[in-house]
């Protein structure tokens, strides 16, 4: 019982500190190129990740891997990591908060497809209900969106495409990381997955950093790069990561559920962005959608 304790009280802190990371990357977004900003973040997490990773292999507690378990290693670092970072920063810089984070809050019904494509988990006729009743969600987004106005922007179609990418790459990469997670530690994942995204992502890297003055660019731009990749992306992705290993993929995705709301209350505080109708009715009909999708009807998988 301690343990399923300790468990939810760790995913609760993922949420909360996930949820922060839209408003970190759209504080970071006033003075760093959306690019720029992916690669240095990815390459922070790498180094913050090394010492961690060689610690535990001082331990000897790193498992047994070899070379034929790179290329799914780093193909975690590609999906989990660069593009869905990547996508996930160029979109939250073209839309709101509350767009992105709604529908990043779909990741669960990618999930559940991609499983359901590999046999991992059972497609059911409530669950095909629940995905049209979230797409309906996104469709009114999408209708209501020139009408919306808010303090950091309006949300666009090109942001809301980015957004959706980042949410496929990550289900993508819970799918696949569901498979890895009982051969190889978290540490060690998200390791190889973070250095592989940061060697993907250099050359953006150096193109982009002849172009900008560091000097110039302000504590708090510094802050919120510090905070995506410290916390959004190292602390939360070892809890995910842990998680895995002992809930099934779309359960643990399933958690994302608050994250909408939390991001949106914090986008209202900080940010000064507003609530629209259309994104209260939107956002609410994806809910349902995925709550009705995730939902064990009957007791079906």
């Amino acid at each position: 019982m301690n343990g399923t304790l300790v468990l939810y009280f760790l995913v609760a802190v993922m949420v909360l500190l996930w949820s922060g990371n839209y408003i970190a990357a759209k504080i970071a977004l006033r003075e760093f190129p959306a690019l720029l900003l992916s690669g240095l973040r990815v390459a922070l997490a790498a180094l913050f990740m090394i010492p961690i990773y060689w610690r535990q292999h001082a331990r000897g507690e790193d498992g047994h891997w070899n070379r034929s378990d790179v290329p799914l290693l780093i193909a975690l670092g590609v999906f989990g990591v660069a593009l869905n970072q990547l996508f996930f920063v160029i979109g939250i810089g073209r839309t709101t908060v509350a767009h992105s984070a709604i529908i990043i809050g779909m990741t669960p019904i990618f999930v559940l497809l991609i499983a359901g494509t590999l046999r991992m988990e059972r497609i059911t006729v409530f669950k095909v209900g629940g995905m049209a009743i979230a797409i309906a969600g996104v469709a009114i987004l999408q209708v209501f969106r020139a009408r919306e106005t808010a303090g950091t922007g309006r949300p666009t179609v090109l942001g809301d495409i980015f957004s959706f990418l980042a949410a496929l790459t990550f289900s993508i990469f819970t799918v696949m990381g569901k498979r890895v997670s009982l051969r190889h530690s978290a540490i060690t994942v998200n390791t190889f997955a973070y250095v592989g995204g940061a060697l993907m992502l250099a050359p953006i890297v150096f193109w982009q950093a002849g172009s900008i003055s560091f000097r110039a660019i302000t504590w708090s731009a510094w802050a919120g790069l510090i905070y995506m990749a410290a916390f959004s992306s190292v602390v939360c992705y070892l809890i995910y990561y842990y998680a895995l290993r002992r809930i099934s993929a779309s359960r643990v995705a399933a958690f994302s559920y608050l994250q909408p709301l939390l991001a949106i209350l914090m986008a209202v505080a900080i940010l000064d962005e507003r609530i629209t109708a259309a994104v209260v009715a939107g956002g609410a009909i994806i809910f349902i959608g995925v709550f009705v999708t995730e939902h064990r009807w009957g007791g079906a998988a």
